[in-house]
């Protein structure tokens, strides 16, 4: 849980990009895939700091409804299967000030197996740490404007869009070369990388807002 807030504390920071819509995409190609099985694991989800509450049925939902969304279109010769947990989420509320509401987060491990063989694919699998859209509502949190309900959904539709690109750079599974632009972009949703790029900042400005904010959180 301190490598999600420590990540958090940066990816706050990173993160400018509209809710992702399969809809209003070009579709990526991603070689033989096909999606097989689509499960979420959600009852083991911690919450980082004030948050509001959402169910792991709420969360199960919403989830398997964004990854059908995106992959059911793929149509590959090859099955496989997604799996994926949640591991912890904030939904941002009102807070007390403006300028202080958080954004809502969640961090995600997800897994891809060989639908065929049964196995999975151990040394692919990724942690993703996922932030709401950013626009003129949620710079200053989401809780002011959003519900719990769209807040989910937002989450979920930016999942979906990060395990896409996470496939993409994983190409070779699929029977097509790496591509070396989504590889980059898909490391920006690496929680390992970005809690430690976190620490280094922190490191080197200790007195900082960003290593701040990380301590209150970790009890």
């Amino acid at each position: 849980m301190r490598a999600i807030l420590a990540a958090l504390s940066l990816g706050t920071v990173l993160s400018a990009c509209a809710v992702a819509n399969p809809d209003n995409e070009e579709q990526v190609a991603l070689g033989d895939f096909k999606l097989d099985l689509n499960v979420a694991v959600t009852d083991k989800a911690r919450k980082m700091g004030v948050t509001r509450d959402a169910t792991p049925e709420e969360w199960e939902a919403v989830l398997e409804a964004a990854i059908e969304k995106r992959f059911r279109r793929y149509e590959g010769e090859k099955l496989y299967h997604l799996s994926y947990s949640l591991d912890g989420y904030i939904l941002a509320t009102k807070g007390g000030r403006l300028a202080l509401a958080p954004r809502s987060a969640m961090s995600m491990t997800v897994h891809v197996w060989d639908s065929e063989t049964r196995t999975i694919l151990k040394e692919r699998s990724k942690q993703i740490l996922v932030l709401e859209q950013f626009d003129g509502e949620t710079l200053i949190g989401s809780g002011f404007f959003n519900t719990k309900e769209q807040q989910m959904e937002n989450l979920a539709a930016q999942f979906a869009k990060a395990v896409e690109r996470w496939l993409v750079s994983n190409g070779d599974l699929f029977g097509q070369d790496v591509d070396e632009a989504a590889k980059e972009a898909s490391a920006k949703d690496d929680l390992a990388a970005l809690a430690e790029q976190a620490k280094t900042d922190a490191a080197v400005a200790p007195d900082t807002a960003s290593s701040d904010a990380v301590e209150p959180a970790v009890n």
